[in-house]
């Protein structure tokens, strides 16, 4: 199906259907070894598959999450409450959950709903889904391209990365949860002092 079968197959795997990367970008990185596709090409129709999957789920998540959820919510035990409190988190940590998002397993085809229903910023939501699922789409488009010859290695590999991407994704949320601390102690030099003198 070439390029255009690796764009349609991304954007299953980004939405709503359960279809793995994992048997669409090291092949494709392997034909490229091959010489039969173009390493590039094959991660920007990667890129792009996943993109257009992920705004998809934002659409349908914008278009008919929140009145459905406003609505229907309290047989799921989800509140007008807590609508508005995913949407104040999504307009102040939506592009780290998005980003970070993009690297876990199975939440990755999800994250975009929340953010949907939150109404995060469009432009934002593109940028950060586009770093998040370009790192797991080049990852896995070079493991296939390395490996060359040796594809019975792949199976090895492919049981690592998840857990290579948890840790990841670990240390980021870590990372900014510990720049936001240093952020506030910054902004309240005065309160911090006056607590320190009681």
């Amino acid at each position: 199906m070439g390029y255009p079968g690796i764009v349609a197959l991304m954007f299953l795997e980004s939405s709503f259907f359960p279809f793995p990367s994992e048997v669409v970008l090291p092949p494709a990185g392997y034909l490229a070894w091959r010489g039969e596709m173009s390493l590039l090409a094959a991660i920007a129709s990667g890129l792009l598959g996943s993109l257009l999957g992920a705004l998809f789920n934002y659409w349908v998540a914008v278009r008919f999450g929140r009145p459905f959820l406003l609505r229907y919510g309290k047989y799921f035990f989800v509140s007008a409450e807590s609508v508005e409190k995913a949407e104040k988190f999504f307009a102040r940590h939506g592009h780290v959950s998005t980003f970070v998002g993009r690297l876990l397993p199975v939440i990755r085809q999800y994250i975009s709903l929340p953010a949907g229903v939150a109404r995060m910023n469009l432009g934002l939501f593109t940028a950060f889904t586009s770093l998040g699922a370009g790192i797991w789409v080049v990852v896995l488009t070079l493991v296939g391209y390395l490996l060359g010859e040796h594809q019975e290695r792949l199976s090895h590999y492919l049981h690592i990365l998840p857990l290579v991407c948890v840790g990841g994704a670990f240390l980021l949320v870590l990372a900014y949860v510990l720049c936001l601390r240093f952020r506030r102690r910054r902004r309240c030099p005065t309160a911090l002092t006056g607590s320190e003198e009681r």
